[in-house]
């Protein structure tokens, strides 16, 4: 915490906070005098009770009554209704829920904040790690939200690999056939479409006081009977299953309902709005009066859609490179490779090879082209030249066949453009050893005139000696006959 920023305050705040959740949880209710009253069970609810509101820095009696009343706002008056003990700890675990989910999002932000993140900023460079699809024995809502984020995710891999790989070439008028892959649109439009996808099915279902998961699924069974991607097992009646991208998953829909629901409870509100604890207050500002209802429905699967939907969002907006890890077996055993669950996940993988094997994986603008391969035939860039004319030519020159050249760039196949680097670097070399020559030469030349002019200072040198020795025997000798 002292790392990312969370000053001492804060900290103690935050534990309160935590301390308070637990607390609240060990609070049990009992029938009061009054007909469908609750109170707390007994002394221990008690003094849960009231450390919790001491740490949150409420008033107890608040606390109480905000969880076993509501207030109900009608034309012609206020109405205070009292919850029965089922209501009650209904309340108690929607608060905890409510207080949690507040921490956890402002920690997240302090975090962001932290790390830099800067939001003026044009640029963008992310990394989204994801596991990947998720089928355990029990799958309930959490693995629903996060496999319908992994054929988001999927759909995304899709159209950057397959469509707009294809559309590329058609846009080029690109001689090509088209190769078929598995789309998997329709399992989207099974989960979020409107009004009958299974999110807003869930909402509805959410929405009504006496649905359970019976109801919700026989909605489900009734809608989707003729969905090829909505499976009814035969065994189970309480689950359903989804053809996935990634295979088939079933889940439990026992706790869908509750786990979807997400009540703002005006008490709950503005009880910790008027904590003295300056930190908890922060958690849940005033919001305007905006309905007149003691609480408002918000649903957790429309929440994780938005933000998905904003996810998505994003990643459109930026150049996207993958990274696929491939699970080798389900034991979590090192050494393991189970070959059909591999093949049976590859997420799309084999099919991405197929098709750059099958296509043009390299594309070059022409400008970017000639750039770096026009030295190969340098002839054809003399005067003003074609383009598109030029590129062609400097691949037939080479001999590659296979190519395509489109209306603004090269298509080249698998391994064409490694062998048009061979011949440049091929060029570049020859053309350095000449200049190697040239320099090599130059110094050779520079050192043999050195060693030449040398040699001629040192020989004269030499035979002036000499010379002088012979002139000096003369004059002996000429003296020796004078005398």
């Amino acid at each position: 915490m002292d790392i990312v920023g969370i000053s001492l305050k804060e900290q103690e705040a935050i534990f309160r906070v935590v301390a308070a959740i637990l607390h609240l949880g060990n609070i049990d209710f009992a029938k009061g005098k009054e007909m469908d009253s609750s109170v707390p069970s007994d002394e221990k609810s008690k003094f849960h009770l009231k450390t919790r509101a001491e740490l949150l820095m409420c008033d107890s009696v608040v606390l109480e009554d905000a969880l076993c009343k509501r207030v109900m706002i009608t034309p012609e008056e206020v109405i205070k209704r009292s919850l029965d003990p089922p209501s009650a700890a209904v309340s108690r675990d929607g608060l905890a829920k409510t207080i949690y989910s507040r921490l956890f999002d402002w920690l997240v932000d302090k975090i962001n904040n932290s790390i830099g993140q800067d939001s003026k900023s044009k640029s963008l460079i992310g990394v989204l790690d994801i596991y990947g699809f998720e089928s355990f024995e029990q799958n309930s809502f959490e693995q629903f939200c996060i496999n319908y984020t992994n054929e988001k995710l999927q759909q995304h891999f899709n159209q950057h690999v397959f469509k707009m790989e294809q559309e590329e070439y058609k846009k080029e008028a690109i001689d090509w056939s088209f190769i078929e892959f598995v789309d998997n649109q329709d399992v989207l439009d099974l989960i979020e479409k409107k009004p009958d996808g299974i999110v807003a099915l869930l909402d509805e279902a959410c929405m009504f006081p006496k649905s359970t998961h019976e109801t919700f699924l026989n909605k489900l069974y009734q809608t989707f009977k003729n969905h090829t991607r909505f499976v009814k097992p035969k065994l189970s009646p309480t689950d359903f299953a989804i053809a996935h991208y990634a295979g088939e998953v079933q889940y439990q829909s026992d706790h869908f309902l509750d786990k979807n629901k997400d009540y703002v409870v005006a008490e709950h509100q503005d009880l910790l709005s008027a904590s003295k604890c300056s930190f908890v207050a922060g958690l849940f500002p005033q919001i305007p009066e905006e309905s007149t209802k003691s609480s408002k429905f918000s649903s957790i699967g429309s929440r994780f859609k938005l933000q998905l939907q904003q996810l998505m969002e994003t990643l459109n907006a930026t150049e996207p490179h993958y990274i696929r890890c491939v699970k080798p077996n389900n034991l979590l055993k090192p050494a393991i490779f189970e070959n059909a669950n591999i093949i049976q996940h590859d997420m799309g993988v084999l099919e991405a090879i197929r098709i750059s094997c099958a296509g043009y994986p390299t594309r070059r603008p022409f400008f970017e082209f000639i750039n770096r391969f026009g030295l190969l035939a340098p002839d054809v860039l003399v005067g003003n030249y074609d383009e598109k004319v030029a590129c062609k030519k400097i691949l037939e020159r080479k001999g590659l066949k296979g190519f395509q050249v489109g209306k603004t760039k090269v298509f080249l196949r698998a391994g064409q453009v490694a062998e048009l680097d061979a011949r440049r670097t091929e060029v570049l070399r020859n053309a350095a050893k000449s200049i190697q020559r040239c320099i090599r030469t130059h110094v050779a030349r520079k050192q043999f005139v050195a060693l030449r002019e040398a040699t001629i200072y040192v020989q004269s040198f030499c035979r002036g000696r000499l010379a002088g020795k012979v002139y000096e025997g003369l004059k002996r000798q000429t003296a020796a006959i004078k005398i």
